[in-house]
């Protein structure tokens, strides 16, 4: 606990005075060093306009996006679904390619911030971190546990629909998120801890989600039965980005 700092300012023999307690604190608390950047980054309007498929990764120190709508762009760089994003309606029709590599030592949990900090610098994004209530889904691991299995020792799969069922496929959480989100209609906040690369395939029947309910729905046993992962419903504070400003055209490389 700190010394007691008296009304005229000064401090009981052998406390520490108020300007060298702000300097301790700030030294303690503040930021010791600027925001970690790309060592290298180039970005540029798709040629394919945002026709055909789209990739987005973030690994081994670079993040490579091909094709990618500017609102996935974003809603990566904050670790959100694009539904938590909200700004100009142009996000999901502009799409760009990114090639960024951090500097040697730079963790894969910096590659986020140190987009964010590209996107401030070539495209001047404005956003800040607000919250919104909303009616959301939970994702957490069921009670059995995960079912699934790492990217790199699973078996090739080959995805079939029948009997009227849907199949989707996805390599990360946000991405899974993303389209449950769009197959239930409501926010997907994964509560579950799971960060690696998996191969995800999820078969399911494209019926509605109505309001309240109870979970036994297709989608919901599909994700459980499946994926080993568990969708609770929920209503409260849910974290978005809202989008103040942003130019379409980036700066030059």
């Amino acid at each position: 606990m700190w010394p007691r700092i008296w009304p005229n300012g000064s401090a009981r023999p052998g406390s520490v005075s108020r300007p060298l307690a702000a300097g301790l604190f700030l030294l303690l608390c503040g930021p010791i060093s600027g925001q970690q950047r790309f060592e290298v980054a180039s970005i540029h309007s798709s040629k394919f306009k945002c026709m055909g498929r789209w990739d987005f990764e973030a690994a081994h120190g670079a993040v490579n996006a091909q094709n990618a709508p500017m609102l996935r762009i974003i809603s990566r760089a904050y670790g959100l679904t694009d539904d938590r994003v909200s700004g100009p309606s142009w996000l999901d029709s502009q799409c760009y390619d990114v090639k960024a590599k951090a500097p040697g030592g730079a963790s894969e949990r910096d590659l986020m911030p140190m987009l964010v900090e590209l996107l401030k610098d070539r495209f001047h994004l404005v956003a800040r971190r607000v919250p919104d209530q909303r009616p959301f889904l939970r994702l957490v691991i069921d009670r059995n546990g995960s079912k699934l299995i790492d990217y790199d020792q699973a078996p090739p799969l080959n995805p079939t629909a029948q009997d009227g069922r849907l199949v989707f496929m996805a390599r990360h959480m946000p991405d899974l998120c993303e389209r449950l989100g769009k197959v239930t209609g409501r926010p997907v906040v994964d509560k579950t801890g799971l960060t690696r690369d998996y191969m995800i395939m999820l078969s399911y029947l494209p019926l509605t989600v109505p309001e309240g309910a109870d979970g036994t729905s297709d989608i919901f046993t599909a994700v459980r039965d499946q994926l080993g992962l568990r969708l609770e419903q929920e209503r409260g504070m849910v974290e978005i980005v809202k989008v103040d400003s942003i130019q379409k055209a980036p700066s030059r490389n």
